[in-house]
């Protein structure tokens, strides 16, 4: 084994580390070396997300000494920023297996280090967590989840006192006091146990009642009120809370996907815990189908991402994707506000730069602000904040099953995208429609977009070089067609430049510096290459667009896009 490796080993198995990790170490070597390797060859890396990774012992684990080395390195840059001030943070938590103790582990060491800790008394929804930050005027808080992620990981977002996750200075700042803590004994651990508040319904009143104030036509609601609903949590904390926020919205017909209900770190029903997956969605299908409802919806198990199945204009259950669930939900904000009298001149909604173009299409028409940031939604959060006090946000959202409704919480929340949706749908049933028929509409109006994306994932040791490899060929040698169209630009974000590949005339790209790459072609195709900051896949992102003049041609053009895009995945070699 190799020497640095084994360094870290003999370091786990000599140090003051518990007897059953010793245990578990001792294990691996005898039977999984190589698991072992990989378990050690590197220090899990803090982020400017926080931590995300595959638990179990070692470096490159989620464990206890790597979440409370995390947490101290924390701990100093919150000391070092605020001084003598008093500082105070909430830590939340999913239901995933060992999120609970990791939760603990964070506020055990915040409180040694003098913090007043506000720590919620059982699993809850990440989106609470923001609003929590914001309420209590916390300087910072955690919640211990890995998303979407498979079973066996967890991990740890880190957050800042607006209630986004940490953005420059402060993400950079606080890797850097994480990776000066190289030893567990420097971890305060325990000692400040009075300094921990323990959050429970009180928080939840609160943030029902913001939740209640984001709805644009409660009175249709009052009349559509039994619109039948399907929702499912996935074995997620989205149980806890939104069933309740849908009866808050005046919704009284709520079905739940029992098969799915209990909270369960091990996803029993599904591979992988993501309301993007068709699997994943599949019990809940099959119930909405059985009661012919009129929505379905699921979450992942932190609650902040948001999957919606409806019948589409042939009577056919359908997932919808995160780009138009993002502008059927932008395109509500917009619309029904200004029919209400309650758009403000100065409303804005923010968009990210691998979500729909759509969505800057229905601003521009509806004379609204639109800006497109980086992927993530602390940007989105930054952006706000930016501009606080200038204009009136909206909503934000990306394409990852994503939305953020109103100002009072700063991460993409779920919670509020399911009452949303389900007024959606009421809206629309009220005017003897369903909300396929308004996805048409808006494609008829604002044009076709179409969009699909393509994950490659690329494990272990030698996965990050692969990654990086394929993200250089694409920089250093850009293709000069796809599928048969010419690339006319190269935008390179981690540059900030873009470049007119015909001309050869550059411009500056005004965003924080970031992996990604995008073509555009001729025919105003867009595609995306980007690495994932939480797993070890590069994502690309397909956008292609035509005209649809009515409902009777749907079919054909979705055809004729599904098609370009397939052309474009060839001609990329991507498949």
């Amino acid at each position: 084994m190799d020497v640095a490796i084994q360094d870290k080993i003999n370091t786990w198995l000599n140090g003051n580390y518990d007897a059953s990790t010793k245990a578990s170490i001792a294990d691996l070597q005898q039977n999984h070396p190589d698991e072992l390797a990989d378990a050690f060859y590197r220090n899990l890396e803090f982020g400017t997300g926080g931590l995300r990774g595959l638990m179990g012992v070692g470096t490159n684990r989620v464990n206890k000494y790597t979440i409370g080395m995390a947490t101290q390195g924390f701990a100093n840059y919150l000391k070092k920023t605020y001084g003598n001030e008093p500082i105070k943070l909430a830590i939340a938590h999913d239901s995933r297996n060992n999120s609970r103790f990791l939760a603990e582990t964070t506020a055990h060491v915040f409180a040694a280090n003098g913090f007043k800790v506000f720590l919620f008394e059982d699993l809850r929804p990440t989106p609470e967590l923001s609003f929590a930050i914001r309420y209590l005027g916390c300087q910072a808080g955690v919640v211990c989840t890995a998303s979407h992620n498979p079973k066996e990981y967890n991990g740890y977002k880190a957050y800042w006192k607006d209630g986004g996750q940490l953005v420059p200075p402060d993400d950079k700042n606080v890797i850097l006091e994480v990776e000066a803590i190289t030893s567990v004994d420097e971890v305060k651990w325990s000692g400040g146990e009075a300094n921990i508040t323990l959050l429970g319904k009180e928080m939840d009143e609160a943030y029902l009642s913001m939740l209640q104030t984001l709805s644009v036509y409660p009175d249709i609601i009052a009349q559509q009120h039994d619109l039948k609903i399907v929702y499912t949590p996935i074995h997620g904390t989205g149980i806890t809370l939104v069933p309740q926020a849908l009866q808050r919205f005046g919704f009284t017909n709520i079905h739940i996907v029992e098969e799915q209900s209990t909270p369960d770190g091990n996803f029993p029903t599904v591979a992988y815990p993501n309301p993007e997956e068709s699997e994943t969605m599949a019990i809940g299908l099959k119930k909405a189908k059985e009661l012919d409802a009129d929505i379905l919806l699921g979450t992942d198990p932190d609650a902040d991402r948001v999957g919606v199945g409806v019948k589409n204009h042939r009577g056919e259950w359908v997932l919808m994707n995160g780009n138009q669930t993002a502008v059927l939900a932008f395109a509500y904000m917009m619309e029904a506000r200004k029919a209400k009298g309650i758009a403000q001149s100065n409303d804005m909604v923010i968009s990210t730069i691998v979500t729909t173009e759509m969505i800057n299409e229905v601003a521009r028409q509806n004379k609204v602000n639109c800006y497109n940031v980086l992927t993530g939604f602390k940007w989105i959060a930054e952006k706000i904040k930016e501009l606080e006090g200038k204009e009136n946000y909206v909503i934000g959202g990306e394409e990852s099953f994503g939305l953020m409704i109103g100002d009072q919480i700063r991460d993409k929340d779920a919670v509020s995208a399911v009452a949303l949706m389900c007024e959606m749908a009421a809206y629309e049933k009220n005017k003897g429609k369903s909300l396929f028929d308004k996805m048409i509409e808006l494609y008829i109006q604002y044009g076709f977009y179409y969009e699909t994306l393509i994950s490659i994932t690329k494990k272990g040791m030698n996965g990050q070089k692969e990654i990086a490899d394929m993200m250089e060929g694409f920089r250093n040698n850009p293709p000069a067609t796809i599928n048969d169209s010419a690339v006319v630009s190269l935008l390179d974000y981690q540059l900030q430049k873009g470049i007119n590949l015909l001309t050869g005339e550059t411009w500056s790209i005004q965003l924080p510096k970031s992996n990604v790459l995008q073509f555009i072609t001729a025919d105003g195709s867009k595609i995306s290459a980007r690495p994932s900051g939480t797993e070890p896949k590069i994502k690309f992102y397909f956008s292609v667009k035509t005209t649809l003049a009515s409902k009777a041609e749907f079919d054909v053009k979705q055809a004729e896009l599904e098609n370009k895009i397939q052309g474009i995945i060839k001609s990329m070699q991507l498949q």
